[in-house]
């Protein structure tokens, strides 16, 4: 993997060399193997990227151009099973510069324009300068695994791996309180950030810019099918294709010119890729295990045994909690979004250790459960599926510490409302995040509570959903993975727990679970295959059974977490959030109530275990408000 940047001016005067510079080298850290721009010859186009060189470790420096230098490229990410595409092309009559997997991009292009997307297998962002149409061309994978970030201002379009790239280039640093606010609703939306002008390119779509026009435009989805169009064979043919999918998808993620480990935990995930990859490596291949000082949290035991079962090399990295309170701050600042848990923390300290060994390439277990219905919120949408959905009040009230937050119960009551008449119901994830938000909005400040008054962010929200053409007629169950994935999935889960934890330390993480051509199988597959009775991911357990140990066939999802901040007063974790919180810090946001905040530590440790685990997400959440406002001093 890598990072890239580009500028390109929509108006007559050149673009800022020296910014584009910048943009590139705060990405230092996703390409430390070398920096490189490339200008046009008017000065109004730029490309920028930062190199992690894992294919073709020589010759692969980008941005690469084509034959006549009227196209260039520069990419983030993998291609895979490229090889074959690069000598069906060459058979064609293109030539070759390098013989990275990024190239192909390029020359597909020539040949099919923004529909080469539908050639190009793996995880990537990619922008592509086309001279001869004056066009700026930027796409990002299915899934949003690579990042892609874009802003326009003062007539000039950015784009960046990062958005701390974009500040650098000369993006303003400002608050989007609008997405702060919804981000919290429902995990944010597809297209905008927390930060005023700054949009992500949604996964599945591409970009492409001339001086006159931009626009987005979609070239993949999920699309489950309609529930009178569920197949139905035997279950030992389901996972059977299940298993040479998902065999496929790890067998080449394995090529690299570099050694390839795998990231381990207990869980059945990690352990099915660990136990392919194994069959796939000519030697013991190297497996990395967080552990932690605490039991409750440590998986080691299991991970080892797991590796033993298939003669992997287990690689125990312990994190120590004062470890996890001394990088939160860094952590924070890499995934440039808000936290509940100090859990990429740990694995920013994970990433760290393996490049520490010398590796720049892990397989991991990301996707799963969205893939598979892995959470145990998609039981709930599973069990319930012909149940009464009547609202329970329970499940949108908080604890009212203000007036207002009686009034954003009563808005979040509508939404939920409105949810329940476009879909049927109200998928429990949903259910469940309007419960959270009720929480931080009981810190909020009032001030900025009143201009949300009237806004309904849930209606806001399903404006950028496809409801016909991938909602309406589908399973309940397989509706809420669709929205999961269009939310939580890109803007956290493969944020926080994936791409920006492992390349703040130069790694590359691969994701066999969201291999489009697997999905694809899944999609198809009936919702009994996912959830069956109580066990969920049924098809991935019973088509990996005699890769994994007796112990972790059976094993219900851990969600991996760190302790929680209220889980020891006197941890360091603890005391950063206490200080941070407590200090002149917090006053410069202006979103937050102080006074609230400060009557939530007082009473931090006196409530439940319920309204524990609440305001320990609550504190995380302000707390990486903070370390975002003093890192990328964001104005309001």
């Amino acid at each position: 993997m890598c990072g890239i940047a580009a500028m390109f001016s929509c108006c007559q005067r050149p673009v800022n060399a020296e910014a584009l510079e910048k943009g590139v080298q705060a990405l230092r850290h996703r390409g430390p193997d070398g920096q490189h721009r490339w200008l046009g010859a008017d000065g109004r186009v730029g490309l920028g990227h930062a190199r992690l060189s894992i294919i073709d470790l020589t010759t692969g420096d980008q941005p690469i151009a084509n034959e006549d230098e009227r196209l260039r490229i520069v990419v983030n990410g993998e291609f895979y099973g490229y090889e074959s595409i690069q000598k069906e092309l060459q058979a064609s009559g293109h030539r070759f510069r390098t013989q990275s997997d990024s190239e192909i991009a390029l020359h597909l292009y020539e040949d099919l324009g923004v529909h080469c997307l539908h050639r190009l297998r793996g995880e990537f962002a990619l922008v592509l300068w086309d001279d001869r149409n004056k066009t700026i061309f930027a796409a990002r994978d299915r899934f949003g695994i690579k990042p892609l970030f874009y802003a326009f201002h003062d007539q000039t379009l950015y784009l960046a791996s990062e958005v701390k790239a974009l500040f650098a280039m000369g993006v303003p640093a400002r608050w989007n309180k609008d997405s702060l606010y919804h981000c919290l609703e429902l995990g944010g939306y597809q297209s905008s950030t927390l930060f005023e002008g700054v949009f992500q390119v949604p996964p599945g779509y591409f970009l492409i810019a001339t001086e006159s026009r931009m626009q987005l435009s979609k070239y993949w989805d999920f699309d489950y099918p309609l529930v009178s169009e569920s197949s139905s064979r035997n279950d030992s043919e389901y996972a059977e294709e299940f298993r040479c999918a998902l065999d496929e998808a790890v067998r080449i993620r394995l090529r690299a010119d570099v050694p390839v480990g795998c990231y381990l935990s207990g869980g059945i995930d990690s352990c099915a890729i660990l136990g392919l990859a194994a069959r796939h490596h000519s030697r013991p291949i190297r497996a990395f295990t967080l552990t932690f000082d605490l039991p409750e949290y440590n998986e080691g035991e299991i991970a080892r045994e797991m590796a033993a079962k298939v003669n992997a090399e287990f690689v125990p990295i312990q994190v120590r909690q004062d470890e996890i309170a001394d990088h939160f701050a860094d952590a924070v600042l890499q995934s440039e979004n808000l936290c509940v848990n100090a859990h990429g923390a740990a694995k920013y300290l994970l990433s760290r250790a393996v490049n520490k060994s010398g590796y720049k390439v892990v397989l991991t277990g990301e996707g799963s459960d969205e893939i598979l219905g892995g959470y145990l919120h998609f039981g709930r949408d599973n069990i319930h599926r012909d149940a009464d959905t009547r609202l329970s009040n329970r499940s949108i009230t908080g604890d009212p510490q203000s007036g207002n937050v009686v009034g954003h119960r009563r808005a979040h009551a509508h939404g939920l409302e409105a949810i329940q008449a476009l879909l049927g119901f109200i998928p429990a994830w949903i259910r469940t995040s309007a419960a959270q938000s009720a929480s931080v909005f009981a810190v909020f400040a009032d001030d900025f509570l009143d201009s949300f008054k009237e806004v309904e962010g849930f209606r806001s929200f399903f404006n950028d959903i496809d409801i016909p053409g991938q909602l309406i007629g589908r399973d309940r169950l397989n509706q809420s993975l669709y929205l999961w994935s269009k939310t939580r999935l890109p803007n956290y889960i493969l944020t926080i727990l994936g791409d920006r934890m492992e390349m703040a330390h130069s790694i590359e993480g691969r994701v066999p679970f969201l291999d489009h051509q697997l999905v694809k199988l899944v999609t198809r597959q009936p919702t009994t295959q996912k959830i069956r009775g109580a066990v969920q991911k049924y098809v991935l357990r019973e088509s990996v059974r005699d890769l994994v140990t007796p112990a972790v066939y059976p094993r219900p999802k851990h969600a991996f977490q760190t302790p929680s901040v209220i889980s020891n007063s006197k941890s360091g974790l603890s005391i950063l959030i206490q200080e941070t919180l407590r200090g002149p810090l917090l006053g410069s946001i202006p979103f937050f109530d102080r006074k609230k905040v400060l009557n939530l530590l007082d009473v931090l440790y006196r409530g439940d275990a319920d309204s524990g685990t609440a305001n320990d997400q609550v504190l995380m959440i302000i707390s990486s408000a903070c370390f975002l406002q003093a890192g990328f001093r964001l104005s309001a």
